[in-house]
């Protein structure tokens, strides 16, 4: 069966699980052409395919972002458009082989963040999880660390605690008492019992890095 035929939509499904199964298919026989045909269809196809396209693709990227990373420019062409499903979408297969090809997702940082400040809470979750990445690396990218840092000043409470950790990802590569500083403030704020616990764990653990 052709490979866009095994999409969800055209089976004639609403749920994701033949996505799901086709990623699982494709990056167990590393089966690149298809991957390909995938991209391809997530650029051109008719909306539901383009779907079932980049949840297949960032399905596969967690799996085994090797695979994926070819494609990065289809997903950066992605965030140009609207369809907020697609951004957040592409921003996941990117944050999957964010590890792998900093270079890349540093060198589109600024389209990256503009595409996830005007989609959806996924999105610029996705974001700051490469941000954290990039400011992980040896030497650290200085400038993902700083736009972090800004985030969290501002972020939803809903948000703060998982953006907390994820910066504490590279607090030991950049200055771990700037991070506690901002995450002090936060959790001083914090109304909610269960995420002020969340922000004072993270405290706990700057102050073994000295911050």
């Amino acid at each position: 069966m052709d490979v866009l035929q095994r999409l969800a939509s055209n089976l004639g499904r609403r749920d994701e699980e033949p996505n799901i199964e086709l990623a699982r298919d494709l990056a167990t026989r590393q089966d690149s052409a298809s991957i390909a045909v995938l991209a391809d269809a997530m650029l051109t196809a008719k909306t539901p395919v383009r779907h079932d396209a980049v949840k297949t693709l960032y399905e596969i990227a967690a799996r085994k972002p090797d695979l994926v990373a070819p494609h990065a420019a289809a997903f950066l062409t992605v965030l140009k458009g609207k369809d907020n499903r697609m951004i957040w979408g592409a921003l996941t297969a990117l944050d999957a082989i964010a590890a792998s090809e900093p270079a890349l997702i540093a060198a589109n940082l600024t389209a990256i963040l503009d595409a996830a400040d005007r989609s959806s809470v996924i999105a610029k979750d996705k974001a700051v999880s490469m941000l954290a990445t990039l400011a992980a690396q040896s030497p650290p990218s200085k400038l993902a660390w700083r736009r972090m840092i800004d985030i969290l000043h501002t972020s939803a409470d809903n948000q703060t605690p998982m953006y907390a950790e994820a910066a504490l990802r590279a607090a030991p590569q950049n200055d771990p008492a700037e991070l506690a500083a901002v995450v002090q403030q936060r959790a001083d704020r914090m109304a909610q019992p269960a995420k002020k616990a969340r922000l004072e764990k993270v405290l706990r653990q700057l102050a073994k890095l000295g911050g």
